[in-house]
């Protein structure tokens, strides 16, 4: 990037990251091979890179995406600024106007660049103002539809909102029904993934007091089960109401004269079905119509037809299947399942878990790789690679990995109390201590985070606040297992052995687990009850699937005892 850069124009009208799609293009530009390294960012960000790319809601297969991953987007995109930053030989003053009017999406961006250490090579220059470019002509009903389309499909739901609303108020349902449905329902789905979902179920509501086409009917009663199944808030849910409307699909869909059409909402309302048999209990039912759904769409599709939905169909065979308790044939589906649709990146991550609960580290490491790049960035699977690595005592690539989680999502709990643990083993205890005031800044009563900075103060030497923190995280949760156990550690280095003991004594009321066993034995054998603190240990070591360094401790506390006791 030679020269001065020209100012880019975020203002919202001209879509999903405005501005900062034309700088990322030109560090492609300027740079391909740091640009290799985040294709799938910009492809999404900025899709003007590929003339041969087609519009998101024309690709083949199309997705709907979690709101959140706008936020992963944010986050490679950054990596990949700082990483252009670091090439350059003479300061850049990078100029972006109308950033008050900006997408979300685009907020966001810059956001997240302005958490990064840019070097002092390029400076942001955010304006409010600026003279505004000509904006897209969308005022066409097509347009606009077009545009709902694809902000939907890229899961760019607040710029999908606004164009629905705009598409909404420049047609009528007696005059042009079928854009306003279009644009009704693209606003309710918008919505739906924005945590808004009883607005949703408004919309819906008013389609169904507007006319009584069937489709339209039929389309908004699947919908309506769906925001009573997943999308309201969980107390807010009602099965029996998505059952319901789920029935009502499949009746209008029993009437539809198409009949391949009839065929595939029958299908996939079903699936709706399954999923409330299984969450009920009802893994056996839920089989047989994913069975059932499957058999008949692959007698009716041709070879090669539809992959996505045959994939999609597996894997909610793959779950159900968990629920049955046959983690082979789920691995088989899933198998099936990457094999039809390798880009997703949430069956990478559902595999990663059947590998890493039969052992198979590496494997799941693959699959959570593939997952982070796919995704891109997915938290989940920064997190989950981040506990195998640690579990393979490479606590340095773990914290770079949590390290990630927190930069994209810093409300994600388990891995700030996994981080500030980290911090703790190594002995960094002011960056514990940061990264627990941190969590504990969005979540003030969270207890984990109160029973992590607890063990922090305890490291310190500071045990009469570290027991207070314990306390307090107890107050949050009574059965917090290691609350017990780290304030029983506290009380014994305040001198009141007794108390601890009590502390010990509902750890392991409430933890069938080795840890709190031999912690309660150790701390007894250090009040001379040598009987005791041995059936503790001796329970413990009976226990299967001890770790090395535990079963080494067990077997020396036993041996220690049964040398007091020998006299």
């Amino acid at each position: 990037m030679t020269g001065a850069p020209p100012r880019y124009d975020c203002h919202r009208d001209h879509g999903p990251y405005a501005g900062v799609s034309a700088f990322l293009g030109r560090i492609a530009a300027d740079r391909p091979r740091l640009a290799a390294r985040h294709a799938v960012e910009l492809r999404a960000i900025a899709p003007q890179l590929d003339p041969a790319a087609r519009p998101p809601a024309e690709e083949e297969p199309i997705r709907f995406h979690p709101a959140r991953r706008t936020a992963c987007l944010a986050f490679g995109a950054a990596e990949l600024v700082e990483a252009w930053a670091g090439t350059l030989r003479q300061p850049v003053t990078v100029r972006f106007d109308h950033v008050s009017r900006a997408d979300e999406t685009t907020v966001e961006l810059l956001d997240a660049l302005a958490r990064r250490p840019l070097s002092a090579m390029v400076r942001l220059d955010l304006r409010d103002g600026g003279a505004p470019d000509p904006s897209p002509d969308e005022r066409t009903p097509q347009a606009l539809r077009r545009a709902l389309g694809d902000g939907l499909a890229g899961g760019f739901y607040h710029h999908a909102a606004r164009v629905a609303r705009r598409g909404r108020a420049a047609v009528t349902p007696g005059g042009d029904l079928r854009h306003w449905w279009a644009f009704t329902t693209g606003l309710a789905t918008a919505l739906a993934a924005l945590d808004r979902a009883a607005e949703a179920l408004d919309l819906y509501d008013e389609a169904r007091a507007v006319t009584d086409d069937p489709k339209i009917t039929m389309s908004a009663a699947y919908a309506t089960a769906m925001l009573h199944a997943r999308h309201l808030p969980a107390a807010d849910q009602d099965p029996a109401q998505a059952r319901r409307w789920l029935e009502q699909a499949l009746r209008l869909a029993a009437g539809l004269a198409d009949p391949r059409q009839r065929l595939l909402s029958t299908v996939f309302y079903e699936q709706g079905l399954a999923l409330l048999d299984s969450r009920a209990g009802r893994p056996d039912h839920a089989l047989r119509l994913v069975d059932d759904g499957l058999a008949r769409l692959t007698a009716a599709l041709v070879p090669g037809e539809r992959r996505q939905d045959l994939a999609r169909l597996r894997h909610n065979r793959a779950q159900v299947l968990l629920a049955l308790g046959d983690p082979a044939r789920a691995m088989a589906d899933l198998d099936a399942v990457i094999a039809h649709d390798p880009d997703n990146c949430e069956y990478y991550v559902d595999r990663a878990a059947l590998h890493r609960a039969a052992g198979r580290t590496r494997a799941a490491i693959r699959d959570y790789d593939a997952a982070v790049r796919l995704g891109p960035h997915l938290p989940e699977a920064y997190y989950n690679r981040a506990v195998l690595q640690q579990e393979r005592g490479r606590p340095e690539r773990a914290r770079a990995d949590l390290e990630r989680v927190l930069a994209i999502d810093p409300g994600h709990l388990d891995a700030r109390i996994a981080l500030v643990n980290l911090h703790v083993e190594r002995g960094a205890l002011d960056a514990a201590e940061a990264g627990a005031r941190a969590g504990l800044a969005g979540a003030p009563r969270d207890p984990a985070l109160l029973c992590t900075l607890g063990l922090v103060r305890a490291e310190r030497g500071r045990p009469a606040e570290a027991d207070e923190l314990f306390t307090r995280a107890l107050g949050e949760d009574p059965e917090l297992v290691e609350a017990w156990a780290n304030r029983a550690a506290a009380r014994f280095e305040r001198g009141d052995a007794v108390a601890a003991l009590a502390d010990l004594d509902r750890a392991v009321a409430l933890s069938a687990a080795p840890v709190p066993r031999y912690n309660r034995g150790t701390a007894l054998a250090r009040l001379g009850r040598w009987d005791e603190a041995a059936r503790d240990f001796a329970q413990a070591l009976d226990q299967p699937g001890l770790d090395r360094a535990l079963r080494r401790d067990l077997r020396a506390g036993l041996a220690r005892c049964r040398r007091a006791l020998a006299g």
